[in-house]
């Protein structure tokens, strides 16, 4: 994988679909931009908001992991 650029939570929550343009969401210390799914059209899915990390929501979720493979990795969530 490329060197990837980190990004603070703060950083990954302006890209909620609201405040800038990108829908990233976060997963397992990896940040995915996820704003060519139609799925998460205005940064949110289902019950879900962008801009967050969502590693703890996944054990509830009706997919599994696999779900980010579809998605490019920009960066690194850190702090």
């Amino acid at each position: 994988m490329q060197d990837l650029k980190e990004y603070t939570r703060s950083q990954l929550a302006l890209r909620n679909g609201q405040d800038k343009p990108e829908i990233w969401v976060a997963y397992r210390g990896f940040i995915y931009d996820v704003t060519i799914s139609k799925l998460w059209r205005n940064g949110k899915h289902y019950e879900h908001w962008a801009g967050q990390d969502l590693t703890p929501e996944m054990e509830d979720a009706p997919h599994t992991e696999n779900v980010f493979d579809k998605f490019e990795v920009i960066g690194i969530l850190v702090g």
